[in-house]
């Protein structure tokens, strides 16, 4: 896309636990900020009753406001809760190898 038409390319796109990874391209005016390409994605239409800003929206891993000015080619990731405790994961796995180490000892 050329700048001189005034439109930029970005990607809306959140991965709910339940569900296939959503996208939505949009090409949006240039000063389109996160708060506007959020709502022109129609993500309140696929995903009712979901704040896309409570668990946070970033671009390209890195936080975000609504009002945060976009450039070409940005992917607005719609962020979500942890299914599970990362901490509580690891201390399982390192249990679970500890018992299988104990059990393989003569």
């Amino acid at each position: 896309m050329r700048p001189s038409q005034g439109l930029i390319a970005v990607l809306v796109c959140h991965a709910p636990a339940d569900a296939p990874p959503w996208q939505q391209h949009l090409k949006v005016a240039a000063g389109t900020t996160a708060g506007q390409a959020l709502a022109a994605s129609n993500f309140a239409v696929r995903f009712p009753g979901r704040d896309p800003w409570q668990d946070g929206v970033g671009i390209h891993g890195n936080m975000v406001g609504p009002a945060q000015l976009l450039k070409a080619d940005d992917r607005i990731e719609i962020y979500r809760s942890l299914v599970f405790d990362p901490m509580e994961s690891r201390r399982r796995r390192a249990a679970h190898r500890q018992r299988k180490n104990s059990d393989r000892k003569p």
